[in-house]
C-alpha cells in the first residue's frame, strides 16, 4: 500500500512538471489579456514564435484583420504605425516554417494557428509566423456537424459507386437477376460493395469529426472549415472575452478595425 501510494505521487508530480513546462505567452492588448499555452508536438512553430517573441518583433503590431464568428489576425509588421484606412498585412517570407499539421489540434475558439500563401504559390503548405490568427467562430449543433461531414463526404461516396457499379456491373447484376441465378447475384452485388467499403475506407479527404472535436465545436465554438489546412500551434487558456471583444469592432472594408487593437506578446516563465 505505502508502496503504491509512493508511485502514484511520483506519477503526480510528475504530471505536474509536464505541465508546467509547456511554454505559456500572454498576448497584451488596450482591449485585454489572453494567455495561451503553446504545443509542444509543433515544435517548429512553437520555437519560431516564442523566437520572434523574445525579439520582440509582435510587439506595437495590430489585430489588422477582424471578422466576427471567424478570426482575429495580428502580428504583421506592415501593421506597426500604420495609418488610419491603409491595408495592412503583409507576409514575411523570410519567417516560414514547415507546416505541422496535426488531426488533433483543431480550430477551436481560442486556436492559435499560423496563416500561410494559398496552396497554389505554397504548395508545401509552410506557415507564414510573421503573424498569427486566434479562431473566434461559433457555435455548431450536431445536426449542423452530421450536414458538414455528409455535404464533403457524399460526393466522394457517390464517386466510389459509379466507379465500382458502372454499366457494366449493372448490366452484369441485371442479367443474374433475370436469369434467376440468386447466389451468383448475391455474390457480384457482394464484391461490389466489399470494393466500395474499402475504397472509401482509403480516402484522407474524408471528413468525420472526432469526439473531442463535436464536443468543442458544440460548446465553446470554433471554424471547423479550417482544420487540416493551417497549423494550430497553441489555445487560448485564459483571456477568451477578450477574443470577443475584439472580435465584435467594427471594420473597414478590409477587415481592419477603426479601433487599433496593439498588441503586445510576453513569454511567461510559470
Amino acid at each position: 500500500m505505502i508502496r503504491a501510494g509512493i508511485v502514484t505521487l511520483i506519477v503526480f508530480v510528475f504530471s505536474l512538471n509536464a505541465s508546467a513546462q509547456q511554454k505559456k505567452v500572454r498576448i497584451s492588448t488596450n482591449l485585454g489579456d489572453m494567455v495561451f499555452v503553446l504545443y509542444d508536438d509543433t515544435p517548429k512553430h512553437r520555437d519560431a514564435f516564442l523566437q520572434l517573441t523574445e525579439e520582440g518583433y509582435y510587439n506595437e503590431t495590430l489585430f489588422y484583420r477582424v471578422i466576427q464568428d471567424f478570426l482575429i489576425q495580428g502580428g504583421s509588421k506592415s501593421s506597426k504605425n500604420a495609418a488610419p484606412g491603409k491595408r495592412i498585412g503583409y507576409g514575411d517570407p523570410d519567417k516560414t516554417v514547415d507546416d505541422e499539421i496535426l488531426p488533433h489540434h483543431f480550430h477551436k475558439k481560442g486556436a492559435l494557428c499560423a496563416p500561410r500563401q494559398p496552396d497554389e504559390v505554397n504548395p508545401w503548405q509552410q506557415s507564414d509566423i510573421s503573424q498569427f490568427y486566434v479562431v473566434k467562430g461559433s457555435v455548431y449543433t450536431s445536426g449542423q456537424l452530421d450536414t458538414m461531414e455528409l455535404a464533403v463526404n457524399r460526393p466522394i461516396r457517390n464517386r466510389i459507386v459509379n466507379k465500382y457499379l458502372n454499366d457494366e456491373a449493372r448490366a452484369q447484376l441485371k442479367e443474374l437477376k433475370e436469369e434467376k441465378k440468386v447466389e451468383e447475384f448475391r455474390e457480384l452485388a457482394s464484391q461490389i460493395r466489399q470494393q466500395i467499403e474499402t475504397d472509401y475506407n482509403l480516402q484522407t479527404d474524408v471528413l468525420e469529426f472526432s469526439e473531442d472535436q463535436r464536443k468543442a465545436y458544440a460548446t465553446v465554438g470554433g471554424y471547423p472549415d479550417l482544420d487540416g489546412k493551417y497549423t494550430v500551434f497553441g489555445e487560448c487558456i485564459s483571456g477568451l472575452e477578450t477574443i470577443d471583444k475584439i472580435a465584435a469592432l467594427k471594420t473597414d472594408e478590409n477587415d481592419r478595425p477603426f479601433t487599433d487593437v496593439k498588441i503586445t506578446v510576453t513569454v511567461l516563465n510559470y
